[in-house]
């Protein structure tokens, strides 16, 4: 039922069509009550919990994926080679999270969510997930008193974290209809402050509504590696002329299906919802000769038994490039959060 709803919805929110309007008037409640939270916060009703070092949010506006996990890898590599010494905290989504815990690179995507496990296995940096992000953040400084810099992957909107930089994502969807939920895909006005905006789309892609200084993120594939051995790596030319199955349960799987279209490759698309519970048989009936899947799913396939071993299935790594003067600005923004000046 879920799967059907957030496919109807998905289809809905792009235009002002007659469903938008029905649902015009819950969004105006949304959006007064949306207020109401901000004045209250502003107010000093709703405190937030301030940390010692600098609090970098990873969010987005628009409801569903839009590359947030991509952009947190960026970041913690970008911040290492700066001299920082980045940790990550998360909700966990899709996990069965009842308490922190912490994330390690063989640590069960069922318990802590399968972008926290992605993001650990890519950077090895510390992490936790938990409901309660302040808590998750106090208790990665207790055991990592080396950590100077947090990212927050998600939590826009949780308001019980101080945050010293916020970037919001977008994509080639943009703001759809431009209305809150659930008349639109908004979590909060397209016009809300932040530090950032970022769109991930291609160099080509121009979207409106979103802002006016926007920097470009563009997710550049790289070699496929086989799920079954992780030490075989091929470059997706290799499969050309192969009847190959693309199957994807992100946030948004046209963007995987876009990219791989953009290699000239055909294939047929298997949409799956976002944080999609793997099962041994998904893939039994399918005669495809190759089987592409994204990195975020590989975690969870590589755990189920039927999954792992099967030799057609092969995950397609991606890689956030962004411009050169986000990276500028943001150490700067940092910095100056940090120590009350910018860096030499």
């Amino acid at each position: 039922m879920r799967a059907v709803l957030e496919s109807f919805f998905v289809k809905a929110w792009p235009r002002r069509g007659i469903v938008a309007v029905v649902l015009w008037p819950v969004a105006k409640v949304f959006g007064f009550l949306l207020d109401c939270r901000f004045k209250l916060r502003a107010l000093g009703y709703h405190q937030q919990s301030t940390l010692p070092v600098p609090v970098i949010i990873v969010g987005n506006i628009y409801i569903g994926g839009t590359g947030k996990t991509p952009m947190v890898i960026w970041l913690v590599d970008a911040l290492r080679q700066a001299g920082w010494h980045p940790g990550v905290i998360s909700r966990g989504y899709g996990a069965h999270v009842e308490q922190i815990q912490e994330v390690f690179a063989d640590s069960l995507a069922t318990m802590v969510g399968d972008e926290p496990l992605l993001i650990v296995q890519r950077t090895g940096c510390p992490m936790m997930v938990g409901r309660h992000r302040v808590a998750s953040a106090q208790q990665l400084l207790k055991k990592y008193p080396n950590v100077d810099v947090i990212i927050s992957d998600d939590g826009l909107q949780h308001y019980a974290l101080g945050r010293d930089v916020e970037i919001v994502m977008f994509d080639q969807r943009g703001i759809g209809n431009g209305w809150l939920l659930p008349a639109g895909p908004l979590r909060e006005p397209a016009t809300r402050s932040r530090d950032f905006t970022i769109l991930n789309a291609s160099n080509s892609t121009a979207v409106s509504g979103i802002g006016d200084d926007v920097f470009k993120m563009h997710l550049q594939a790289g070699d496929l590696i086989q799920l079954r051995q992780p030490e075989i790596h091929q470059p997706l030319s290799t499969f050309q002329g192969k009847k190959i199955l693309a199957a994807a349960g992100i946030g948004n799987p046209q963007r995987f299906f876009t990219m791989l279209s953009a290699q000239g490759i055909d294939f047929k698309a298997m949409p799956l919802a976002d944080h999609y519970a793997f099962t041994p048989e998904i893939f039994h009936n399918e005669e495809a000769e190759i089987i592409l899947i994204t990195e975020k799913d590989a975690v969870k396939c590589r755990q189920i038994a039927g999954l792992r071993d099967d030799p057609r299935i092969w995950l397609v790594p991606v890689a956030a490039e962004l411009e050169a003067e986000f990276k500028h600005q943001l150490l700067k923004l940092i910095s100056e959060k940090k120590y009350g000046r910018t860096s030499a």
